[in-house]
C-alpha cells in the first residue's frame, strides 16, 4: 500500500521593500473588506509597527485590534485561545518575531481562522511553515498547524531588526545541512518515509544562504533578501513533506535541549547553528566550514558566545535523544553518554 500525506502551502507570499505600509491593500487582495483582524504582538514590536499596520488595515477597511502574544508556551497560546474564541474575529496576523507568530499559528488552527504571517525578524522557518513550536512541560512540543495563507515580509523592516536575529535565522538554515542526513538515516535504517524533493529544497536553502554568509552577516537588503527567501523556502520544504523531517534533525533536538536546561536559554537558530557544527562532526562532514560559515554571519559558535555553560551544553546533548524519541536521528536510539558529549563537545571547540 502506497502511503500518502497531505501538501498544504501558502497561497501567496510578498517580499520586498514598503511592504508593511501596503499592508492593507495586500490584505485585500485575499479577504474580503469588513473583516475583523486581531493582530498578536510583542510590546516593542508593537510600539514600533502596530499603528502603521492598524492605518493602512482600516484605510482598506478592516476592523482591527491587538493582544500582545506572550511566553511560547502550550498554556499561554490554549489561554489566548479561549479569550479570542469570545470575539468576533476573522483573521489571526503575526506581527513580530517567532513567538507572535507561532502564538498566532496556534491560536488560527485551534480556532479555525485564517493566518496571516508578517515577520519582523528573519529568526527561523516557522513564518511559512504548517508547524508551531511551544514549549509544554517537560518538552518542547511541535504540533500540526497550517501554513500562512499570505505571508508579507517587509525588506527594510527585517534589516533594522537586531543583527543577532537574523543571524539565528542563518543558524537555523544551516540546520539543513544535518537534518537532511538524519531523515536519510531514519529512512535507510528504520524504514521511515523520505521526501528526495522535500529534502533537496530544504538542503538548497542551507547552500544557498552559505554563498551570501558574507552579506547577510552585514546586514544588506540584498543579503536580508536572500535570508527570507531560503527561509520560505525552508517553511515550504516541511509544508511538502508534510512534517518538520527536513528541517529539523538532530541539531534542533539539541537546540530544543539546551533551551530547556539553560538557565539564560539562546535564541533557538544560535543554538541550532552550533548544534549543527556538533552534528556535522558526527556525520564526518566538513563541521570546521559551518563553523566558519556561522563566524561570518556574527553567530555563535561555542558555549560562551551562547551565553551557556559548557556543563549546559553537555546536558543538552544528552537530553537532545529524549525530546522526540520517535525521531531517529544520529544520536541514535539511546543518545550520547556524558563522556562522549564531553568529546564532541571539545573536539568542535564547542567548549573549552
Amino acid at each position: 500500500m502506497v502511503s500518502w500525506h497531505s501538501i498544504g502551502l501558502p497561497q501567496r507570499i510578498i517580499i520586498g521593500d514598503s511592504v508593511l505600509e501596503s499592508i492593507g491593500s495586500q490584505v485585500s487582495n485575499m479577504f474580503p473588506k469588513g473583516k475583523s483582524v486581531l493582530v498578536l504582538t510583542g510590546p516593542n514590536v508593537y510600539s514600533k509597527y502596530y499603528k502603521k499596520a492598524k492605518e493602512s488595515l482600516e484605510d482598506s477597511g478592516y476592523s482591527v485590534s491587538y493582544m500582545i502574544a506572550g511566553s511560547p508556551t502550550v498554556d499561554n497560546a490554549s489561554r489566548m485561545s479561549e479569550e479570542v474564541s469570545k470575539e468576533k474575529i476573522d483573521i489571526l496576523l503575526g506581527l513580530g518575531g517567532g513567538r507572535s507568530i507561532d502564538i498566532a499559528k496556534y491560536v488560527a488552527i485551534s480556532l479555525n481562522k485564517e493566518f496571516i504571517s508578517v515577520p519582523t525578524a528573519a529568526s527561523h522557518d516557522g513564518i511559512t511553515s504548517p508547524f508551531v513550536t511551544l514549549r509544554g512541560f517537560d518538552r518542547f512540543h511541535s504540533r500540526p498547524a497550517k501554513p500562512p495563507k499570505l505571508i508579507l515580509i517587509d525588506i527594510g523592516v527585517i534589516a533594522t531588526a537586531p543583527k543577532r536575529h537574523n543571524a539565528a535565522g542563518f543558524g537555523d538554515l544551516i540546520g539543513k545541512y544535518t537534518s537532511t542526513l538524519d531523515w536519510r538515516l531514519a529512512h535507510k535504517l528504520k524504514g521511515e518515509y523520505y521526501g528526495e524533493y522535500a529534502a533537496s529544497l530544504a538542503l538548497m536553502s542551507a547552500k544557498h544562504v552559505s554563498l551570501y554568509a558574507k552579506e547577510i552577516g552585514l546586514g544588506s537588503k540584498e543579503g536580508i533578501r536572500i535570508l527570507s527567501e531560503a527561509l520560505v523556502s525552508s517553511g515550504v520544504a516541511m509544508c511538502i513533506a508534510g512534517s518538520t523531517r527536513p528541517a529539523s534533525g538532530s541539531e534542533h533536538l539539541f537546540a530544543h535541549a539546551l533551551e530547556m536546561v539553560s538557565k539564560s536559554p539562546p535564541l533557538h537558530g544560535e543554538a541550532v547553528g552550533v548544534g549543527t557544527i556538533m552534528m556535522s562532526y558526527l556525520f564526518g562532514k566538513n563541521w570546521r566550514k559551518i563553523r566558519e560559515l556561522l563566524k561570518q554571519v556574527g553567530a555563535p559558535t561555542n558555549s560562551k558566545e551562547l551565553g551557556v555553560s559548557d556543563q549546559e551544553v553537555l546536558d543538552a546533548l544528552m537530553k537532545a535523544v529524549t525530546i522526540r524519541p520517535e525521531r531517529y536521528t544520529i544520536l541514535g536510539d539511546s543518545g550520547l553518554s556524558e563522556k562522549a558529549a564531553e568529546l564532541l563537545a571539545r573536539n568542535t571547540m564547542v567548549i573549552s
